[in-house]
C-alpha cells in the first residue's frame, strides 16, 4: 500500500505545478497544528479562520486540502467577516459633533467682554451670527464672570429691609 501511495504522489508532482503542491503543503500542517493543539474537538482561533478566508480568495483548490471544517463554514466566516466590516464602517459617529476651535475662542472673547450676559444670550448673538451652537455648549465653554447674576439674599436683603412704612417702636 506504501508503494502505491508513493507511486501515485510521484506521478502527481509531475502534472501539478509546485506552488499548488506547497500551497496544499501548507494547508495540511496548518490543519495539523489545530488538531494538535486540541484534545477532543478543534478549537478554531480567529487566526486560523482568517488564514482560511484569505485562502479561500487567493487559492482555487482549498476545498480539496479542507478536512478539519466545511467549505460552507469558511464561506460562513467570510461573510460574517465583510458584514462586520462594513458595519464598523458605516458605523455613525456617537455624540455631538466637536465645536471648532474658533468659535470656542469667540464663546470666551464674548463672555470675557461682556460678563453680565448668560449662555442663552451668547447663543443668541451667535445664532445672529451665523452659528448654530447649542446653549449647553455655549455654557460649557464660556469664561467664569467675576460678576454675581443676582443679587442673592442677604444683600438684597440689606436692600429692602426694613419695608417702606414701617416705624420701630420704643
Amino acid at each position: 500500500m506504501a508503494i502505491f501511495s508513493a507511486l501515485f504522489l510521484f506521478f502527481r508532482s509531475l502534472f501539478v505545478s509546485r506552488i499548488s503542491l506547497a500551497t496544499e503543503i501548507l494547508v495540511l500542517r496548518q490543519q495539523l497544528l489545530v488538531l494538535n493543539r486540541t484534545v477532543k474537538r478543534p478549537k478554531l482561533r480567529r487566526r486560523d479562520r482568517l488564514f482560511w478566508v484569505l485562502l479561500s480568495r487567493l487559492w482555487k483548490d482549498w476545498r480539496e486540502a479542507l478536512i478539519i471544517v466545511k467549505p460552507e463554514t469558511v464561506i460562513k466566516w467570510h461573510r460574517e467577516g465583510f458584514r462586520l466590516y462594513w458595519r464598523w464602517k458605516s458605523k455613525a459617529p456617537i455624540g455631538r459633533p466637536p465645536i471648532d476651535i474658533e468659535i470656542r475662542e469667540l464663546i470666551r472673547r464674548i463672555s470675557r467682554e461682556n460678563p453680565l450676559w448668560g449662555a442663552p444670550r451668547i447663543q443668541s448673538e451667535l445664532r445672529l451670527l451665523g452659528f448654530n451652537v447649542m446653549e449647553k455648549t455655549v455654557a460649557k465653554y464660556q469664561t467664569p464672570s467675576l460678576v454675581t447674576s443676582g443679587l442673592g439674599w442677604p444683600r438684597h436683603s440689606r436692600n429692602h429691609w426694613p419695608p417702606a412704612g414701617w416705624q420701630k417702636s420704643m
